[in-house]
């Protein structure tokens, strides 16, 4: 089973820059979506292998998550059940046989940290969130978890500390979410690797130079350790400012 997971920054505007082309090569069994940008009436792809679950945020034009699944889940929900952090349309959770599957955007810090203390609240109902899922069966979390937890997992760590994304706050509430039983998948199988990014920067070529940070992820239930195969991030697809990451399980 394949799980891929892209923040398209727009599915209208992805899907103008090699979005069918990406489902195609990859087939993915289950695609997570965010920042989709997008209401279920404008989310017009043609798939008709998938079944689509959205979730819009109030605002117009703005984040936005989605789940497109060949495999039928036996229910979907929307949201973590707090008005106050479901109004963006950051989180969808479907439940398969054995693992459910949360679908997250984190909210973005913001310039001078405008919003870190909101992306903390955040952060604290999210962890309790997955964690009463993970008591009733292994729970894999995929997306833009907008922070790079490690210096490995940034290009330039001293010049971003202060930075949204790379905060000591951000980090140490990412370990927090570790720490509740769950794995960094692509860590797991690559501890070392350096220079593997999934976003990066449209300003001064950073792309083109890999001046890149590693913010989405698919972590994973300590009990669903063994079922996983492989992680990888794909950063040969050029449809967002992010690159799509994947998650091989048995």
């Amino acid at each position: 089973m394949k799980l891929y997971s892209w923040n398209v920054n727009g599915i209208r505007a992805c899907m103008q820059k090699g979005f069918a082309a990406f489902i195609e090569q990859e087939d993915p069994d289950i695609l997570c979506l965010q920042e989709i940008k997008a209401e279920a009436k404008d989310f017009e792809l043609s798939l008709p292998s998938y079944r689509k679950y959205i979730n819009s945020a109030e605002k117009k034009g703005y984040s936005g998550t989605a789940i497109l699944t060949k495999i039928d889940p036996i229910r979907v929900s929307f949201g973590i059940g707090i008005e106050e952090h479901d109004r963006e349309g950051r989180v969808i959770t479907a439940e398969f046989d054995d693992f459910f599957l949360v679908c997250a955007y984190i909210p973005n810090s913001q310039r001078e940290l405008a919003r870190l203390d909101y992306r903390m609240t955040f952060d604290e109902a999210f962890r309790n969130y997955v964690s009463r899922l993970n008591e009733e069966k292994g729970v894999i979390i995929c997306g833009d978890l907008n922070v790079a937890h490690k210096e490995i997992d940034i290009k330039n760590p001293k010049s971003n500390i202060r930075n949204a994304g790379f905060t000591i706050e951000e980090r140490e509430s990412f370990q927090r979410l570790l720490d509740r039983g769950f794995i960094d998948s692509f860590r797991y199988f690559h501890p070392d690797e350096k220079d593997a990014y999934t976003w990066w920067s449209y300003m001064f070529k950073a792309r083109e130079r890999n001046a890149g940070w590693r913010i989405d992820y698919f972590v994973v239930s300590k009990s669903l350790e063994k079922r996983m195969k492989d992680a990888f991030i794909c950063s040969h697809y050029l449809g967002s400012d992010h690159c799509p990451i994947c998650l091989a399980m048995e």
